[in-house]
């Protein structure tokens, strides 16, 4: 197949991944490749690169598949980096492709304009594939690698270089039969037989689901129901069934009940969990001795916390080789995991104090099919990555790796992969303002999406760390815009949260709208939680 310009190769190939959007920056290095896509397809004009990796990255999440981000060369490229290491830490499928400068000048050191030193290496330090194009018949196929490479669990960001020169060029695309995926490992018979007898010796089980377990919704929720079990979750887990159900416990392992639940446990089986600091108390987590862990990722097994089965495979063929093991619990088992489900949740339902209302009426407003966008902020990591109900993984967006500042660009892309079911973002002030500039996209785009800003002037995370450690503060206490004007600067409606009785008509408000809003909660007018949050980071005392 022949194609006039790059642009028109790349349209081919992303209709070809079922892609319809995606998200960049325009440049003089990567013009023929947006003009394309633009006329095409769905052209968004983020206002930064990382901001374009986050919406794609998100926009993969929230559809279950790949997302694709355009950027400039050298300090575009660059931009991206920080966003594909996100993808990377999350295992997120994107397709990242970035201009080069013209193939005579590529390497040579004289200074061309946009050119960087080794941009393929930066970008394979921080991708999981990363190819440059040597030429103008060659381009599909390395466009097609990439996107298996970052489709192939666990997945991950694949970054494409191409030439300017070679985008411009006439392309000659020969659809050849990628190399097979690599085989998906399978435990010996002897390895399954063993796990399955401890498995099937438990009274008192406790399963941990993580992001591994989002591949096998229909086995875990079979192994629930075959064995009374009581279900933990990473954050990344979370939806993996729905978190309505009765024996889903969440994401309260390091709560005094999770704790206690664990060491009551008389069989623990993880699946696809890599045991984050974050979420094990800084590796403080006490598990039982009696683990079977599940995970695609051999170097997983074993890292964190010793298993007696540890089982190389894909979660879903696993469980399912397993479940002829399942047994019910012991009498009363299930229902302490209702009792130890409904406490947490009580508990930290009332621990954050006047922000149970927002959390509250985000859920009540919220149809069952939507997704929830969070930057790390203190209302993410308190409740909002806890007690905020997940009904399906795709609805789950959130900063894995734990940098601010990319849940606004992660919310665009999410709900533009999802224009049909509303999308909330909660974000703080501190971490909004790393790119202010997205406000711009949103207000052009008009998704269906409310942007809640928890406004405390500052760091809040980092400041509650300092004022209980420490008789300073640094750096935490930020200047804050006024949100109405900026707001209305950027042609947004706006509505603010003052008092607890704000939030459910305010809320509703803005998620029945079809478009866009800004949502301030002033946390000074709102009043604290009861206790000040602060995350498990250990800090030394003299």
């Amino acid at each position: 197949m022949r194609y006039d310009t790059g642009g028109d190769l790349l349209v081919a190939v992303l209709r070809e991944l079922g892609i319809d959007t995606v998200f960049g920056i325009v440049s003089v290095h990567n013009l023929p490749l947006v003009e394309a896509v633009d006329r095409e397809l769905r052209f968004v004009p983020v206002r930064h690169e990382a901001s374009a990796v986050n919406a794609a990255d998100a926009y993969g999440r929230a559809r279950g598949g790949l997302g694709c981000a355009l950027t400039s060369t050298g300090t575009g490229a660059g931009n991206a980096a920080g966003s594909l290491i996100e993808s990377l830490s999350a295992g997120t499928s994107v397709l990242h492709i970035t201009g080069q400068v013209e193939s005579e000048f590529l390497g040579s050191g004289r200074g061309f304009i946009h050119e960087t030193k080794d941009q393929l290496g930066m970008l394979t330090a921080v991708s999981k594939y990363a190819a440059s194009v040597p030429s103008a018949d060659s381009a599909g196929r390395i466009l097609r690698e990439a996107a298996q490479a970052a489709l192939t669990a666990p997945g991950g960001p694949a970054s494409v270089e191409w030439p300017v020169d070679l985008q411009y060029a006439a392309q000659t695309d020969t659809v050849a039969e990628l190399a097979a995926e690599p085989a998906v490992p399978v435990p010996g018979d002897d390895e399954l037989a063993a796990a399955g007898a401890l498995l099937a010796s438990a009274r008192r089980p406790v399963i941990w689901a993580g992001g591994g377990a989002n591949r096998a919704r229909t086995q875990l929720a079979d192994l629930l129901a075959a064995t009374g079990a009581a279900l933990l979750t990473s954050n990344s887990g979370r939806g993996a069934v729905p978190e309505d159900h009765p024996q889903v416990v969440g994401n309260f392992a390091t709560t005094p009940a999770g704790r206690a639940l664990l060491a009551d446990a008389d069989v623990l089986l993880t699946i696809g969990t890599h045991f984050r600091s974050n979420e094990t108390a800084d590796y403080g987590l006490k598990l039982p001795e009696a683990h079977i862990q599940i995970d695609l990722d051999a170097a997983a097994l074993g890292r964190v916390y010793p298993a007696r089965h540890a089982l190389h495979g894909d979660a879903a063929e696993v469980i399912e080789r397993l479940l002829p093991h399942a047994r019910p619990a012991e009498t009363g088992w299930t229902a302490r995991t209702a009792e130890v489900r409904a406490e947490v949740r009580a508990t930290l339902h009332d621990n954050i104090g006047p922000q149970a209302a927002i959390c509250d009426a985000i859920r009540a407003a919220l149809p069952r099919e939507a997704v929830v966008a969070r930057d790390v902020t203190i209302p993410s990591s308190s409740w909002g990555n806890r007690l905020l109900d997940m009904y399906d993984p795709r609805d789950n967006v959130f900063p894995r790796g734990g940098g601010i500042g990319q849940g606004l660009g992660m919310g665009i892309g999410a709900a533009l992969a999802r224009p049909d079911a509303p999308t909330v973002v909660i974000a703080g002030d501190g971490g909004l303002a790393v790119h202010l500039g997205e406000l711009l996209t949103l207000a052009q785009e008009r998704p269906r999406l409310t942007l809640i800003v928890f406004n405390d002037g500052g760091y809040g995370v980092l400041r509650n760390m300092q004022d209980a450690h420490s008789d300073r503060r640094s750096g935490v206490d930020l200047a804050t815009p006024d949100f109405e004007l900026l707001a209305r600067a950027c042609g947004l409606p706006y509505l603010r949260i003052a008092a607890t009785e704000h939030a459910e008509p305010v809320i509703s408000e803005a998620v029945a709208s079809d478009g866009p809003t800004l949502v301030e909660v002033d946390l000074a007018a709102l009043g604290p939680m009861k206790n000040p949050f602060t995350p498990p980071v250990k800090i030394p005392t003299a």
